[in-house]
């Protein structure tokens, strides 16, 4: 790796392709529910910037975890943020490069792997 590779974006195809390929995976659309909404990759999971502390309730840290913004950015923050908290992260850039098909609509949400954890407080 050249000192030129740090700057270049990550290739959302072939990281796409990468997270079908990893059994347990969840792909995670960091971007806003609205944005979402109009278009995003199937089988994604909308986890916007501002509620990565739900994480914890969708996943364990050892579940391979996959981010993607519009650009890149968000992504690429997202990221940085899931890995201090340890999970197994990979920033595969902004939807904006993506090649493949999109659907809209909140209803096509993926299902995470995990089930939310339930917790019940009292008796």
């Amino acid at each position: 790796m050249g000192f030129l590779d740090y700057f270049k974006a990550p290739d959302i195809n072939k990281g796409v392709a990468e997270f079908r390929a990893t059994p347990g995976a969840l792909l995670l659309d960091v971007r806003t529910p609205e944005e979402y909404a109009a278009g995003h990759i199937p089988g994604s999971i909308n986890l916007p910037g501002n509620a990565l502390g739900l994480i914890d309730n969708m996943a364990d840290p050892g579940t391979p975890l996959f981010t993607y913004c519009l650009s890149g950015g968000r992504s690429r923050k997202a990221a940085s943020i899931l890995q201090v908290k340890g999970y197994a992260v990979k920033d595969i850039g902004g939807i904006s490069s993506w090649t493949g098909p999109t659907v809209s609509g909140e209803e096509s949400q993926a299902q995470p792997a995990c089930p939310l954890k339930l917790v019940i407080v009292g008796g």
